[in-house]
């Protein structure tokens, strides 16, 4: 079993990722700020020219399979991913294939 922890500028990047290629603006132009809150969950802002869209954690997970797939080069579908808050580092995300 292999495993790998993407750091939360790691996320930050897969975000903005994400976002830029169905926004057709380019990754550099995105800001993101990742978030968690005890009620919902992690979270993420993400923001071009002053409009912020709201990320849930599926949206969060959905970039991150993007990233995998686009930047590590990984199957993404067999990957299990699972977000974690850690007192030092942020927001993580903890991947493991079989």
């Amino acid at each position: 079993m292999e495993k790998i922890t993407l750091s939360e500028q790691d996320i930050v990047d897969a975000v903005c990722l994400f976002h830029a290629k169905f926004k057709h603006v380019h990754p550099e132009d995105v800001e993101v700020e990742l978030l968690y809150d005890d009620a919902r969950g992690f979270a993420a802002e993400a923001f071009i020219n002053g409009e912020m869209e709201p990320y849930n954690t599926v949206n969060l997970i959905t970039a991150i399979r993007l990233y995998i797939e686009e930047q590590l080069h990984r199957d993404a579908m067999s990957a299990r991913i699972v977000l974690d808050l850690h007192d030092e580092e942020g927001i993580i995300a903890n991947i493991e294939w079989d």
